[in-house]
This record gives structure tokens, C-alpha cells and sequence, in this order.
């Protein structure tokens, strides 16, 4: 029987990929430009940032579909081709990946707020992920990953439409986070263990967090997660915060070496599945692929 991801969490921690959207704009997206376009459009780009992180290590990448919900497409007027454009991005990832790795169907946030912050429902939003991640799943993604959400009533909309469109395919959810003195909280005031129970519930095969904090800031993320469920755990850090240089170019507050060397006590915090998010590269995946692979760290498992 094939290996599933989840086999692997099981064995050893298991490596995501690192920054997306930054290596597509370092190869030429135009400022306001849709990323998921390039699906259909320069194919070949999207093969090659893939393949540069299983090259690195990685054990399943990320797909080129964070946007790729109708409602997001509809800025762009792509709306129409949600579908399409989703069956493409897992394609192309399928088409990069090296015999034993695997592909996670990215699922990032509309945008937009539910009622009665904004105008959407909840069974609008259900809808729109039910199709993105239908066409993920025969595309040919291994899991899905909803990513990066600030809400949890979208978070969970999010993961209902997965498990209801993808029934055979483990769905992990990451939500993004800020640190207060009282603890760690989403933009919408979710806290890590309301997160963590109500996912759960829901059915997430594993749960975490992505985007916003930098490696030192998520060891106590992490630590709270696995204090609030014995779920498998994900963890996506940003490489500290984004500045903008003299010369135009974004620039982020960790270096590679203070970003990689909290990896280890991330691990060893409960995390089951590590990457990482905004400023992070291929240069990242492969020193912490190094970590990893040493067999030193993340040899206690909460699963």
C-alpha cells in the first residue's frame, strides 16, 4: 500500500516547502498580477519553483493555488476558471514531485469577511472551497492544506468544503497568529485552544499555524498547540518581519541561520510538520532538511 503523509508524520517530522509567492514575483510576475494564472500561463516556472524544493528536501510542497477560490479569483476576473486553474497548479506540483513525495493543495483565505463583518456566508464560502478543492484533489494532491486563515468560521468552512469535495485526501488546517501577554490570537480574537477543539472536531487531520511570526516567536505557538490537542501540528514561520530595502527589494528581520536555528526547538515543541512561509526560500528547506535528516531532533513523538 502507497505511503500516505500522514504515515510519514508518523515516522519522523516531516518537511513542507518555504515561500511561494516571493519566488514567483522573483521570476517576473508583474506587480497585480494573479499568481494562479502562471498555472496555465508559464507552467514551466511554477515546475521549476517546485522542483527547487524537493530539490532542497522537501517532502510535499504547496501548490500554486493559495488564491484559487472563486471569490478570490474574482478580482481578477478568473472566476470562471477556478476550477481549471486549480486542477492545474496540482498538476504541475504532481508532474515535479520525485517518486515518495507529495503534494498539498493550498487553500489560503477569500479575503473577505463573514457576516455580519462583511457580506459573505457561510454556505457561500463552503461552495466556492467545495470546487477548489474538488479540482485539487483530481488534479492529483496527495492532502489539503487550508492556510493562513484568520478566522476560524472560514477556517472551518474551509475544512467542512475539503472533507465533503476530497473525502480520501487528509485535510491539515494552519491558521495565522499574533503573540499577546495573554496569549496567541488570530486577527478575528480566536485563541489557540478554541482553534485547536473546535478543527478537531471538525475532523483536520493535523492542525498548526503559518505566516506572521517569525522561528523564535513559534516555539511558544507551538507549545500551546500541543498543550491544546494531540493532533499532528503544523508549523510555517515567516523569516521575521518584511521591510522594504533602498533598492525596492523586501527584506526580512531573521537571517537564514536565526530562522533554521529555532527549527530544532520547534520540533521538540510538538511540531509533527515544519516549513516555512513569507521570506523563506529553498536555501531555508535545505538546512533545516540537513536538521532533520541528522536524526537529532524530533525523535519524541505525541502521536
Amino acid at each position: 500500500m502507497k505511503q500516505t503523509i500522514l504515515d510519514l508524520v508518523r515516522e519522523r517530522p516531516v518537511l513542507l516547502d518555504g515561500g511561494l509567492g516571493s519566488e514567483i514575483i522573483a521570476r517576473g510576475l508583474p506587480q497585480g498580477a494573479c499568481p494562479e494564472a502562471w498555472n496555465t500561463e508559464r507552467p514551466e516556472t511554477i515546475k521549476a519553483i517546485h522542483a527547487s524544493y524537493y530539490e532542497a528536501g522537501s517532502d510535499a510542497v504547496s501548490t500554486n493555488s493559495f488564491g484559487g477560490s472563486r471569490i478570490k479569483l474574482a478580482a481578477y476576473g478568473l472566476e470562471a476558471r477556478a476550477a481549471e486553474l486549480n486542477a492545474a497548479a496540482a498538476r504541475i506540483a504532481r508532474e515535479a514531485a520525485p517518486a515518495g513525495r507529495f503534494v498539498g493543495g493550498s487553500i489560503g483565505p477569500t479575503g473577505k469577511f463573514l457576516k455580519p463583518q462583511g457580506e459573505l456566508t457561510e454556505a457561500e464560502l463552503e461552495d466556492a472551497f467545495a470546487e477548489q478543492a474538488g479540482a485539487l484533489a483530481r488534479g492529483g494532491a496527495d492532502f489539503l492544506i487550508v492556510e493562513t486563515q484568520y478566522d476560524l468560521r472560514e477556517a472551518l468552512a474551509a475544512l467542512r468544503a475539503a472533507r465533503s469535495a476530497a473525502l480520501a485526501l487528509p485535510v491539515f488546517v494552519t491558521l495565522t497568529f499574533n503573540a499577546y501577554p495573554r496569549g496567541y490570537f488570530t486577527l478575528m480574537g480566536n485563541g489557540v485552544a478554541a482553534v485547536a477543539e473546535a478543527l478537531e472536531k471538525e475532523g483536520a487531520s493535523a492542525v498548526g499555524a503559518n505566516c506572521t511570526l517569525d522561528s523564535r516567536e513559534f516555539v511558544g505557538l507551538v507549545a500551546a498547540f500541543r498543550q491544546a490537542t494531540r493532533l499532528p501540528i503544523v508549523a510555517q514561520a515567516n523569516a521575521g518581519r518584511p521591510a522594504l530595502g533602498t533598492d525596492g527589494e523586501v527584506a526580512y528581520s531573521q537571517s537564514l541561520e536565526e530562522y533554521v536555528g529555532f527549527v530544532p526547538a520547534i520540533i521538540e515543541a510538538g511540531a509533527n510538520v515544519v516549513g516555512g512561509c513569507c521570506g523563506t526560500r529553498p536555501e531555508h528547506i535545505r538546512k533545516m532538511s540537513e536538521l532533520i535528516h541528522q536524526g537529532n531532533i524530533g525523535t519524541r513523538r505525541d502521536q
